[in-house]
């Protein structure tokens, strides 16, 4: 069995070909179990999330993924999520691989906003705004730039130190990249604006975004956490990762249902209608959109193949 750690997912996984392969699993016939989703009680701190999260392909393979949310590790320097994914063969059961489920999660996530991007965003959207510092910032960078032409980078973060350590770390990825002091017109200014923070509250507002703006909303994966306010769900067409997902787990979405704001029907698609081409995304260039994901463990089985397959041709051709 390989054990492919951090460092291995992120050279088997390269995002051209990642957002390709979450893109065959939306279409494909994956079975999705739906995921046990469990609340942990952590003393003195925000309330931590445990996930597990099965998927298969019949006759090929099948995985699952364990993973942890505590976000009271940012006083400790840690990383919030943390995780593992096993990768069998569904045709014997043999465990084929284990798999860093942070960095597993982290990509496969980018790439899935990256593919719902080449759908919902302008085909010519230049100006990235990427809200929060974890992990998951350098990814979408590296994500979104792999499907638009991407000319400048910003990074807001409600700490400017750690603002300004995504934004060194990010000039590896692209040569135009800088700290948004000023959260309001960075999203006035920019063509996408992708959120991964753990908010609790709206950080984006809907009056903000200029036409033809697109909002990639990730971090609120609990139906009491937010990114945005009713404003901007009320003025965007809405897609999701997965309708069961996303309308039971993502605040941005359940709350604004719950108060009446917006009716289940305003969601138009989500990613597996966009992948097949049964929709066709964004209908104009002033239309602003508005993607909510919370996972999907298909997405994860997506990437963990990916980093399988690649691992061994890599070991294949060494040997």
């Amino acid at each position: 069995m390989l054990i492919l750690n951090e460092t291995d997912v992120r050279n088997a996984t390269a995002f051209p070909e990642l957002v390709e392969a979450v893109r065959t699993m939306f279409r494909s016939d994956c079975k999705m179990p739906t995921r046990h989703h469990h609340s942990l009680q952590v003393p003195n701190e925000p309330d931590a999330t445990l996930l597990l999260m099965p998927a298969w392909t019949e006759g090929r393979y099948m995985g699952v993924k364990i993973v942890s949310v505590f976000p009271g590790n940012l006083r400790r320097s840690l990383p919030s999520v943390s995780g593992t994914y096993l990768l069998s063969s569904a045709l014997t059961g043999q465990n084929l691989a284990m798999i860093d489920g942070a960095e597993l999660t982290a990509r496969r996530t980018a790439a899935s906003s990256a593919l719902a991007s080449r759908f919902l965003s302008r085909a010519d959207a230049k100006i990235l705004l990427v809200c929060g510092t974890g992990r998951l910032s350098l990814n979408l960078i590296e994500a979104h730039g792999s499907q638009r032409p991407l000319e400048k980078v910003l990074v807001w973060g409600r700490s400017t130190e750690k603002a300004a350590e995504t934004v060194k770390l990010a000039s590896r990825l692209h040569p135009n990249v800088s700290i948004a002091r000023d959260l309001e017109a960075a999203v006035r200014e920019a063509d996408i604006i992708s959120c991964a923070t753990l908010s609790d509250a709206p950080i984006v507002r809907g009056a903000w975004l200029k036409p033809g703006a697109h909002l990639d909303l990730i971090g609120a994966f609990t139906p009491d956490m937010r990114e945005c306010d009713d404003e901007a769900v009320s003025r965007a067409r809405i897609f999701v990762d997965t309708y069961e997902g996303a309308l039971s787990e993502g605040g941005d979405l359940v709350q604004p249902i719950r108060a009446g704001v917006i009716g289940r029907d305003a969601v138009k698609a989500d990613l597996a209608s966009l992948s097949k081409g049964e929709h066709a995304g964004r209908s104009g260039p002033d239309e602003i959109t508005l993607f909510k994901s919370v996972g999907a463990a298909l997405e994860d089985l997506a990437g963990a193949i990916l980093a399988f397959e690649t691992s061994t041709r890599l070991v294949q051709s060494d040997g």
